[in-house]
């Protein structure tokens, strides 16, 4: 079999995000039949069924979801090549750092913070994002480092380093009964009548079932809070952000919440190096 090539496997994503072989043609800016002749020959090539199409549009098979999921970073892989590649001609270009919004803002404003004091440190561009976004942002090479949050985002293949623990937060409408408490317990905020917790999105993209709200940034899920109709539970320092019609309580069986700096594995430049020592320099005793 002849190796796949970047044309198949963007039809491919198309198709499999829209499940709709018209508007992933019309996404794509082809016509719909050699579109479906692309795709039934690469499930021809690799001997598996992608998809299994009906009238109303068409579903991953258990192979396609493996497709999908792997055609996704290959192509993050090869966007990445190019961006590196253009970047390294440039040495003295700022490195970009990525990081959720609102997210570590206290760890994030002593870092640049040291970097500004240190005549020798690289310049940095901070690249504010939504929940989850820094993992796709590193991989295809729009970010050389980012701030990231275990077990929530996805760190596999990156090298990291660990910067801070803390606990979590329940961020309540400040008129709610639970903001009087000096402090909460999972039990206490999973299931309150009148305030689902929000449901953020999973590494996969899908959202976990429950009554509350789908929420996917930052402004959304505030304005939910103070309007009262949602309740979240983030890592201490994350309330940075919230709103005076929040209230912060601790929540304190909630599982402790590690910021760490991530990177490419394999990296060999010095100014990623040099950022990377600066940032452990300001690891903090768990909270």
């Amino acid at each position: 079999m002849h190796d796949l090539e970047t044309r198949e496997l963007r039809y491919f994503v198309a198709v499999a995000e829209e499940l709709h072989f018209g508007r992933a043609a019309d996404r794509l800016g082809i016509a719909q039949p050699p579109l479906s002749r692309a795709i039934r020959l690469l499930e021809k090539r690799l001997g598996v069924r992608l998809l299994d199409r009906d009238r109303r549009g068409a579903a991953l098979t258990d192979a396609g979801e493996v497709m999908l999921r792997e055609a996704r970073a290959a192509l993050d892989a090869v966007a990445a090549v190019a961006r590196r590649t253009r970047r390294a001609a440039h040495p003295t270009r700022p490195l970009v750092l990525a990081t959720k919004a609102g997210a570590s803002h206290e760890l994030l404003q002593r870092l640049l913070d040291a970097l500004a004091n240190d005549p020798d440190a690289p310049p940095v561009e901070v690249l504010l994002c939504e929940v989850g976004e820094q993992t796709r942002l590193l991989r295809d090479g729009h970010a050389d480092v980012a701030l990231m949050h275990r077990p929530f985002d996805d760190l596999a293949g990156f090298d990291t380093k660990d910067l801070h623990t803390e606990g979590q937060v329940a961020i309540l409408p400040a008129t709610h009964p639970l903001a009087t408490h000096d402090q909460l317990t999972l039990a206490d905020v999973d299931t309150v009548p009148d305030l689902p917790i929000a449901r953020w999105p999973r590494l996969d993209g899908s959202y976990p079932d429950g009554p509350g709200p789908e929420v996917h940034t930052q402004s959304q899920l505030a304005q939910l809070v103070a309007l009262g109709r949602t309740l979240l539970v983030i890592p201490a320092s994350s309330r940075a952000w919230q709103w005076p019609e929040h209230i912060s309580v601790p929540v304190v069986d909630a599982p402790p919440v590690t910021t760490v700096i991530a990177w490419p594995p394999r990296t060999h430049s010095p100014a990623i190096a040099s950022l990377v020592d600066t940032a452990t320099k300001l690891r903090t005793p768990t909270t």
